[in-house]
């Protein structure tokens, strides 16, 4: 939570005007007390209309400071709480842009959602709160003492030992309440997880009929999640009862024996209102400051959960990737590979085999490339290592004559597109998702990749065609059509490495045959990587990899590997039997 801190320097004016102002309307308060005392006893007491009218235009005054006083901490503390999480929601937003897809898959996107804006809103209100009260109320609590004992030695202690057994109370419940809300929050992640997963698969879910199952498990989620708060609820709700017990006793006291000071003659009337108006003071600073702390530990658990993620240090991103070699599109000798796979293993964390194992592999710039083989032989990992989404366990992957990790990674990607097996399209217009791989894409840029891609004549009938607007999700889009827009944001960055993840499974033979012969007469040369498991889409590139647990088993040409690749022919042979 301290490491937090340094998010909130560039506010350190207003962390420290907020405070101020509130002590000086803290200062106010304290005297409202003495000036009460002397209008009961010299004006009241003393039928002296001249002091009442004095003192009352005191007291008006002293409100009217304090109220402009308060508004103006308040103005500051806000200022300074919004700015604090304003500028941790920034950098965990780009620390959680570092981390590599292992790491955020480890962490889990619930939990980074939560994090997001549930921890980092309990982070705001008690900052905001801190801010505001943590020093104004101790402040009038050890004033009202220290003006108690101004007025009576004997209800200064009687002040002295409230405080202390209220401060035994408020630190037990605090210490005891403070790793719950880290379970709350914890608990939050799950239900939050199991809305995640319900919303985005709401067709299967209800397809298989599976909704009573569903709402079983979110219910007892939510009652984990229910039974948890009110549990802490239980405990946190004893500080008020508990504080208004011990104020309550010590106010009989005071008055007990104040009333006796009074009888011989050593309290005056005014003198007794002054200590009751202090006890009230306490009491409602304490209240205050009891809330502020329960707040205060939520925050400190939340900011402790926020740590955590920023505690997770990037695969890929090191501190020194400033001094990283800048990669550059530009003239490449066709005759020395792009890229090679040298003795390539990798192993997932959560693994207990490596998913490849010695993988040797060299590729040329203008090749295409086919992958093939059954799922969960390694193909999509295999391209997956070219643009770093994850990193070799052993082995090196050359690019250009040098390891990829020696490559500033931005830089790198940028010379790449990953067109991904699932078809993500962001909401917004299709132009804005063609963009976001170039940028500065011109007209003619995004109608040569629609017609490359063959989405041209279908997003041409679409109301305001390439300004056509994208529901979240692209729900409004079909399978097909989301696969081809997708390879269209692919195509018009017009990289040195094209990489399609599966990327035709949605489309038609035909369309996949159209959108294969485009690519191949793209005005750029790209190495071009096709990974699918229909043989027709592979059947015509330069040469094929044919994958099987974790290794490469075939290479060649299609009709060489019907002869000599008996894992590619039977795949050959059971797509040929389902036609």
């Amino acid at each position: 939570m301290k490491k937090l801190l340094v998010y909130i320097k560039e506010y350190k004016k207003e962390c420290i005007l907020g405070p101020l102002f509130k002590l000086l309307e803290a200062c106010f308060d304290l005297i409202v007390p003495l000036v009460m005392a002397k209008m009961i006893d010299e004006g009241v007491l003393g039928d002296n209309n001249s002091i009442i009218i004095k003192m009352g235009i005191i007291l008006f005054v002293l409100a009217l400071v304090g109220l402009t006083c308060s508004i103006t901490a308040q103005y500051f503390a806000a200022k300074a709480a919004i700015g604090f999480v304003s500028n941790i929601r920034e950098s965990l937003f780009k620390h959680i842009q570092k981390l590599s897809v292992s790491q955020i898959n480890s962490l889990g996107s619930s939990t980074l959602l939560t994090r997001m804006t549930s921890d980092i809103n309990q982070l705001q209100s008690g900052t905001n709160m801190a801010l505001r009260l943590f020093l104004r109320s101790p402040f009038i609590v050890a004033g009202a003492v220290i003006l108690s004992y101004t007025i009576s030695i004997k209800e200064g202690f009687l002040f002295s030992g409230m405080i202390v057994l209220l401060a035994i109370v408020i630190f037990s419940i605090m210490l005891i309440t403070m790793p719950l809300y880290k379970k709350i929050q914890s608990s939050l992640d799950e239900v939050t997880l199991n809305s995640e997963e319900n919303l985005s698969g709401i067709r299967v879910i209800r397809a298989f009929n599976r909704q009573d199952d569903e709402i079983e498990k979110f219910v007892g989620n939510n009652d984990k999640l229910s039974r948890l708060q009110i549990h802490t609820g239980r405990i946190s709700s004893l500080m008020n009862p508990l504080t208004y017990l011990i104020l309550n006793l010590t106010l009989v006291l005071v008055i007990w024996v104040a009333a006796k000071q009074l009888n011989i003659g050593l309290l005056h009337a005014g003198a007794i209102i002054a200590l009751i108006n202090y006890m009230t003071q306490i009491l409602t600073e304490l209240i205050k400051l009891a809330d502020t702390i329960i707040l205060s530990t939520k925050a400190i658990s939340c900011g402790e959960r926020i740590q955590a993620v920023f505690d997770v240090v990037p695969e890929f991103y090191p501190e020194d990737e400033d001094n990283k070699v800048k990669a550059s599109n530009g003239d490449f000798d066709y005759k020395e590979p792009l890229v090679e796979f040298n003795d390539v293993t990798f192993k997932y964390k959560s693994a207990k085999e490596p998913s490849l194992e010695n993988i040797n592999l060299k590729l040329y710039k203008g090749q295409t490339i086919g992958v093939i083989g059954s799922t969960g032989s390694g193909k999509s990992t295999l391209v997956n290592l070219i643009p770093r989404f994850y990193d070799a366990t052993d082995g090196e992957i050359i690019y250009k004559n040098k390891n990829v990790k020696e490559y500033d990674i931005s830089e790198l990607r940028k010379l790449m597109s990953p067109v991904l097996q699932k078809s993500v399209l962001l909401s917004g217009t299709i132009r804005e998702n063609l963009c976001v791989s170039k940028p500065d894409a011109t007209e003619d840029d995004i109608i040569y990749a629609l017609k490359a891609s063959q989405s041209y004549d279908f997003v041409m009938q679409k109301q305001n065609g390439i300004d056509y607007k994208i529901s979240e999700g692209a729900k409004n889009l079909s399978g097909g059509q989301k696969q081809r827009i997708a390879i269209a944001r692919g195509l018009i960055k017009e990289p040195e490495i094209l990489i399609f993840d599966d990327s035709f499974s949605a489309l038609d033979f035909k369309t996949d045959l159209s959108v294969r012969r485009a690519i191949k007469e793209l005005t750029f040369d790209p190495l071009t990587i096709i990974v699918s498991q229909r043989v027709s889409t592979v059947s015509d590139c330069d040469e094929i990899l044919v994958m099987d647990d974790g290794q490469i088993v075939g290479r060649g040409k299609h009709e060489e590997l019907l002869k000599n690749c008996e894992v590619y022919k039977s795949i050959y042979e059971s797509q040929i039997k389902m036609q």
